[in-house]
């Protein structure tokens, strides 16, 4: 399939009221929070507005592949090469249905930097098109890199460190705060600080984190750990021998000594509603199945900091919006 040449079409702007997400204005502002859905639901109806745009709001036109250029900060380093030949052909028997968003490349005559559509684009050089149909917008660095992050973090594509790595760019090239940058991709103030400690893991371990052979919850759990040495042993260790998080955790809280029986009465039912309790909450939590269906649930906080960010994570509300 050979797709057809069309005319150039005028550059549209970004709407004003992303840079107002990011900056803090003080004109009214939607609330955006945690979780997948609700993101979907909060900024991400927000970037649907320019990232599929409605028919008659954005002009499409096409452009040469060999015009585009790669996004200088997209997050994402991963790509899974199956999904993206699977994509490849189901773009070759149905076509590209939403055009690549790309910007004008700074300082370069015709040429375009990606904004969002990096999967899309990769499969599409694949295939033995000439061009693609794109959308042309005006766009900052920062924005640039929080649709990068945002759609990335919409499809769950990240690992944690490309995910923290992200917001460092933002705080540090960008000087802003962790509240604007959670703001800004849906996701709680401490949720992102949390994430970002993840970078002062030591280099072996982020490396099996970054392959997935650590989850997020066994890489918090080392962070405790001063001695790096100790650290790196303990992940490897982890990783051969297939400690959970909680295993990981009282291991860590025994300086590494052996573990003595514990919960050995829990199902592995109860065992899988603990590790996922502590994947959203970023803590330990225990939870006691009693008789007739009753029980406890336990969340364990480390710090007056750390109460509050779970305070948010558990009501949607900050402390001080309840104590005054």
């Amino acid at each position: 399939m050979t797709p057809h040449q069309v005319g150039h079409k005028p550059i549209s702007r970004w709407p004003k009221r992303l840079s107002n997400e990011l900056t803090g204005s003080s004109k009214p502002q939607r609330s955006y929070r945690m979780t997948k859905d609700r993101l979907g639901r909060g900024l991400g109806a927000l970037l649907g507005e320019y990232l599929e745009p409605e028919e008659g709001l954005a002009e499409t036109r096409r452009i040469p592949l060999s015009a585009i250029v790669p996004n200088p900060l997209q997050p994402r380093r991963v790509f899974d090469e199956s999904e993206l030949e699977q994509l490849s052909s189901s773009i070759r028997e149905n076509g590209l249905l939403q055009p690549i968003v790309v910007r004008p490349a700074p300082g370069a005559l015709d040429q375009f930097e990606l904004v969002v559509g990096e999967r899309r684009l990769r499969a599409v050089t694949r295939l033995d098109w000439e061009d693609v149909p794109v959308v042309v917008r005006e766009a900052t660095d920062e924005t640039l890199l929080v649709l990068a992050l945002v759609e990335n973090l919409q499809r769950e594509a990240l690992n944690p460190l490309e995910e923290a790595e992200g917001y460092v760019v933002l705080r540090e090239k960008f000087e802003l705060t962790d509240a604007t940058i959670a703001r800004a991709v849906g996701k709680d103030r401490s949720t992102v600080s949390n994430i970002i400690r993840l970078l002062g893991l030591p280099l072996s371990v982020r490396k099996l984190l970054e392959e997935g052979v650590l989850r997020q919850g066994h890489a918090r759990a080392l962070l405790s750990l001063e001695d790096p040495v100790q650290a790196g042993e303990m992940a490897r260790r982890a990783a051969k021998e297939g400690w959970s998080v909680r295993d990981l955790e009282r291991r860590v809280a025994r300086g590494g000594r052996k573990l003595k029986r514990q919960g050995k009465n829990k199902t592995p039912v109860v065992r899988a509603l603990e590790e996922a309790l502590e994947d959203k909450l970023m803590t330990r939590v225990e939870v006691r199945d009693r008789r007739g269906g009753k029980g406890t649930i336990e969340i364990k906080y480390h710090s007056p900091e750390d109460f509050e960010r779970l305070f948010e994570i558990v009501t949607g509300r900050s402390v001080g919006t309840v104590v005054g």
